[in-house]
């Protein structure tokens, strides 16, 4: 069986990072969990026990010098770890989660044991939204998933977060320095960053978050409000098929190691198979 681990970066994140730790412990065991808090100011929430959880100096006091910073960072605990008895690493952000289609009825590992991984793959990335007037505010006690049925394709959220080779993440995972990325079947990057409005509000007032330079970044996506609220839902199946095709030949002159897709914007409607997963 292959040893996989998962790992991520918070500061001020309770609210994800409890659903994270909730959702890889399941799937891979909170022994295999490594989180880092940024600076040494924050405290370890009561729901790690049981995982590998480090205070750390914090990185960068802007959002562009943090990012670069804390990856970094955590390119090179990944691949401390692959060279310490780990197969596969999962880097992701605390509101991310990568999840394999229910109807193949697989555990991720057991997915992941499936396939042929060189350094890296990906899974197609879904940003959800919040669809206004349809959608309430989102609860912590209910999964996020039978909360919130829309959301956008895209590309920022194809992400290399699975590697099984050392490597070094650009910034936000979202590609890998020197290498390509492939993207695997039946496999989804959730994103649920920015899928409610309320939470979205409470954020700009956060001090912290806008001494670095954050304000500009939330306004920008909460536009996957905006279409998930206004766009028409098209069709999970049809649509994720076409992406996949897509983003695997398509790339932008600027990065030919990121995904692309004409800039097209696609909600879909998330089959009921997936609303207990997260």
């Amino acid at each position: 069986m292959l040893r996989i681990a998962a790992l991520t970066m918070v500061r001020n994140d309770d609210f994800y990072l409890r659903k994270w730790v909730e959702y890889y412990g399941k799937e891979l065991g909170k022994e295999n969990l490594w989180i880092y808090f940024d600076g040494t100011d924050q405290v370890i929430a009561t729901f790690c026990e049981g995982t590998n959880a480090f205070l750390h100096e914090k990185i960068g006091a802007h959002v562009v010098e943090h990012d670069r910073g804390r990856l970094r960072f955590l390119s090179e605990r990944a691949n401390h770890l692959l060279a310490n008895g780990y197969d596969i690493v999962i880097g992701t952000d605390a509101d991310e989660f990568i999840v394999v289609d229910p109807e193949l009825g697989l555990s991720l590992p057991e997915f992941l044991e499936k396939q042929n991984i060189g350094t890296s793959i990906s899974a197609l990335g879904l940003d959800f939204g919040q669809k206004l007037g349809e959608e309430g505010d989102i609860r912590e006690d209910k999964p996020f998933l039978s909360q919130r049925k829309y959301a956008q394709i895209g590309t920022r959220y194809t992400k290399p977060s699975i590697i099984a080779k050392p490597c070094t993440w650009g910034s936000g995972f979202h590609r890998i320095k020197g290498h390509n990325f492939h993207i695997a079947k039946d496999l989804y990057l959730m994103h649920f960053g920015y899928f409610d409005m309320k939470r979205i509000e409470d954020r700009f007032s956060d001090k912290d978050r806008l001494s670095q330079g954050w304000e500009k970044h939330m306004k920008k996506r909460s536009r996957t409000i905006r279409y998930a609220t206004e766009l028409p839902a098209r069709n999970f199946e049809r649509w994720t098929k076409f992406a996949r095709i897509c983003q695997t030949m398509v790339r932008p002159p600027y990065a030919w190691n990121k995904p692309a897709m004409f800039e097209l914007k696609i909600v879909v409607r998330i089959p009921e198979r997936f609303e207990t997963i997260v």
